[in-house]
């Protein structure tokens, strides 16, 4: 629940935030943070799983799956960043 509010949040400081941007940048800039978003959701699941499964190796790859997931969503958010700056 606590994911939700946040991502509730973050949600409306960025439709603040977007006001003084370009339409085109700002739907840019909120289709990469919903994806990054989504990607980090999908890293908590996969920890989730690697805490729970009992196997090493099998907690092992999930938590590297995990990482790379959060290291896709990093790469997203900072590629839209270069993407609005260059739209300015």
């Amino acid at each position: 629940m606590k994911k939700i509010l946040l991502v509730a949040a973050a949600a409306g400081l960025m439709s603040v935030a977007a006001c003084s941007k370009s339409p085109e940048a700002a739907a840019v800039e909120n289709n990469a943070d919903m994806l990054a978003d989504n990607l980090e959701l999908q890293a908590d699941n996969l920890e989730d799983l690697a805490d729970n499964t009992a196997n090493a190796s099998t907690s092992a790859a999930l938590e590297n799956a995990s990482d790379n997931l959060e290291d896709a969503a990093s790469n997203v958010r900072d590629a839209a960043d270069e993407k609005v700056d260059n739209m300015k």
